[in-house]
């Protein structure tokens, strides 16, 4: 029961999106969403760069790293690592397409093989002590849903899987593209949801076309826990409403400009350590979406902030233009003075 309480809203692993940046800054606008790393590959976890790779700070907590991979005894090591690192969940991910991924036989090509996503599972299970959960598609090319998906469910339930995230659509891995990918196959929510009636003790949780905290409620009628990827990334001022609706909690910040103050701090210290202001801005990009003034905010924040020696004063034009055009005046600062800022 805690982790369907801690994972009741969960923002996706995305590629080149979801970096530690961007899940500081999903953090300034909700304390409680379970936050993913990008996928990072096994391999890479045992012999490459680790704090590059795998490097995050306490105020990201809740937050899961996905894994991709394909033999058990690594996917065992790398995860006895992402452990000590003090992630929260240990994801494996069975439902990336793309041609690059399936090279290295994993991501969605494993719906054809559920006995070594159950093995890899069982292996990472026999040496960590935090959640091992499943990100899958519904099925892959011409499988038939109903059969594929509880294949895999099945395999892992066996091997003692802590929670399964299904992406509700089919993945053709020829022929599509991974944008199209996320797009053309058909949703099917229904199918899901038959697959939590038949597990009614597992955690099962749905990713895919959700754009709105109200589909997002609607569908925890069905199922344990809810994941948005592109509206999240897109428009992030919608996770300012999920600790309330979700968790029952206080949300952070009351307005945008709170959450950019709460951010500041935190954005202040990483362009210190070197990092380039582009690389955080960038995340902030939706964060006045489909409101007036949302156009010059964006070209601000990725014109400007590309120019030789730009910094924080990209963001404090930005703000003054937009507040200027009406937008967003309140400071929201009683609020951010109850709540603090992001921590550096």
């Amino acid at each position: 029961m805690q982790m369907k309480q801690k994972s009741r809203f969960a923002v996706a692993p995305m590629m080149e999106w979801t970096d530690p940046f961007c899940r500081a800054f999903h953090r300034a606008l909700t304390k409680h969403a379970l936050l993913y790393t990008e996928m990072v590959a096994s391999a890479a976890v045992v012999h490459g760069d680790r704090q590059r790779l795998l490097g995050f700070r306490d105020l990201e907590h809740p937050v899961a790293c996905q894994l991709g991979g394909s033999d058990p005894h690594q996917l065992a090591e790398a995860a006895r690592i992402v452990e000590d690192c003090g992630y929260d969940e240990i994801n494996l991910n069975v439902g990336c397409p793309s041609d690059r991924v399936q090279s290295g036989r994993f991501g969605a090509c494993l719906m054809h093989e559920p006995d070594v996503v159950a093995a890899s599972v069982a292996a990472m299970k026999a040496v960590v002590g935090i959640p091992v959960t499943v990100k899958c598609r519904i099925g892959v090319d011409d499988q038939d849903p109903e059969v594929a998906l509880d294949a895999l469910a099945d395999a892992v339930v066996s091997s003692g899987v802590d929670g399964l995230w299904v992406h509700a659509r089919k993945a053709w891995l020829k022929g599509l593209s991974p944008k199209e990918n996320r797009d053309i196959p058909p949703l099917d929510y229904e199918r899901v949801h038959r697959l939590k009636q038949r597990f009614p003790d597992l955690f099962v949780g749905i990713n895919g076309g959700i754009a709105s905290l109200e589909e997002a409620s609607a569908q925890l009628s069905h199922v344990d826990g809810v994941m948005l990827g592109r509206a999240a990334y897109h428009d992030p001022w919608l996770l300012a409403g999920v600790d309330s609706r979700f968790y029952g909690a206080k949300d952070p910040v009351a307005s945008r400009t709170a959450a950019i103050e709460r951010f500041r701090p935190f954005l202040i210290k990483r362009l210190e350590e070197g990092a380039r202001v582009n690389q955080l801005l960038r995340h902030m990009l939706g964060l006045y979406h489909g409101v007036p003034g949302a156009r010059a905010w964006r070209r601000r924040l990725t014109v400007d902030a590309v120019r030789p020696g730009a910094g924080v004063e990209v963001l404090d034009a930005a703000l003054a233009e937009i507040t200027q055009a009406g937008v967003d005046k309140s400071s929201g600062l009683g609020q951010l003075e109850m709540t603090g800022a992001v921590g550096a």
